[in-house]
């Protein structure tokens, strides 16, 4: 769908900015068409043709960012309408950058949800702090999401002072609030705000969506004024074979929690469109020791069975047509130190 609402362009700075933002996409990005239904919270209203025909609209980036499992990617998913972003218990459960994209009356808002900053170890670990850093460095608006029980989490105070030193400013949003008691909640707000970073505290949960309207309501009232940067018909920037990937990711995570050591990575390797409007897709899970390979096949390979029934299933609530999925299990002893792996995630291997 051609955009329709502003026919001036944006500045070479911005579109470079949201260059960079989708040097990571491949092909199409996800459309309200080809995605789940709505959820009952979701906030996708265009303005009005008077609004479009004046050209008083407003776009602006949204940095998310946080400790991991601060809940990121609930949010993103709440604010967009639809679930873009996978969520899982496991902690660094997302990579890269992703955009999500959304619309507030005449303000479109293009939301980057990022990888939890955390005290990194390995490559992959530098890697997703400075991808996540360097999110809220291109951002309009920085919004710090912080577990309302665990206010005092020495990620989140590394965070904090990161952001006191810059002299930067974030939007404080205490989420999970729906886990602490109200009493607790007004002198945790009023200690992390004192820390002299915030310019607004909002309280939510991404879970429930409770608060989420307000501070949605908010950052469209602050987006800078003009252009939108895509059609309004678009939900994010990734491409489905991407965000494919990240379904079947999500359930091997979500089955093999326990089991399974963080180094697991997903890629879809072909992607077939059929005549009768379905899709077979090939996906390859890759881990490092063959006693993972074994503990993915499960017994005569009950495992990857159940894995590949739930992301089929998720699939095609996505894309809302038939899906053909076919996953196998490589060992790949060196994928997590491999430079094409990290370009493929939009992460910089050298960092």
């Amino acid at each position: 769908m051609p955009r329709k609402n502003n026919p001036s362009k944006p500045s070479p700075a911005l579109r470079e900015r949201g260059d960079r933002f989708r040097k990571r996409a491949v092909g199409e990005g996800l459309t309200v068409e080809s995605a789940q239904p709505p959820s009952p919270g979701s906030f996708h209203s265009p303005p009005s043709p008077a609004v479009r025909e004046r050209g008083d609209t407003r776009c602006g980036y949204v940095a998310l960012i946080g400790a991991p499992n601060a809940g990121k990617s609930t949010l993103l998913n709440q604010f967009v309408g639809r679930k873009l972003a996978i969520v899982t218990p496991k902690v660094q459960t997302t990579r890269s950058r992703l955009l999500g994209i959304a619309i507030l009356g005449p303000a479109q808002l293009i939301f980057v949800d990022t990888p939890g900053i955390f005290a990194p170890r390995r490559r992959l670990d530098r890697a997703m702090v400075a991808a996540a850093w360097a999110g809220m460095a291109d951002a309009d608006r920085t919004v710090l999401l912080v577990d309302a029980a665990r206010p005092d989490d020495p990620d989140t105070r590394h965070i904090m002072d990161r952001l006191v030193a810059s002299k930067r400013h974030a939007i404080l949003a205490l989420n999970k609030i729906d886990l602490v008691r109200r009493d607790r909640l007004l002198g945790v707000a009023d200690t992390l705000f004192r820390a002299g970073c915030f310019e607004h505290v909002f309280m939510i949960s991404g879970l429930t969506g409770d608060g989420v309207g307000d501070l949605k309501q908010h950052l469209a009232s602050v987006a800078p004024p003009g252009p939108w940067l895509f059609p309004e018909d678009q939900l994010s920037d990734a491409s489905e074979r991407w965000l494919a990937a990240e379904v079947t990711r999500e359930q091997v995570f979500l089955q093999l929690h326990d089991e399974l050591p963080y180094a697991a990575a997903v890629e879809t390797e072909a992607w077939e469109e059929r005549a009768d409007g379905s899709a077979r897709i090939d996906q390859v899970i890759y881990v490092r020791r063959p006693g993972q390979r074994a503990i993915v096949l499960g017994d005569k390979g009950a495992r990857i069975k159940a894995i590949g029934t739930r992301a089929r299933a998720e699939l095609e609530g996505m894309l809302e047509r038939r899906i053909h999925l076919f996953l196998f299990v490589k060992v790949r002893d060196n994928w997590i130190e491999d430079p094409e792996r990290y370009a493929a995630l939009g992460l910089d291997y050298n960092v």
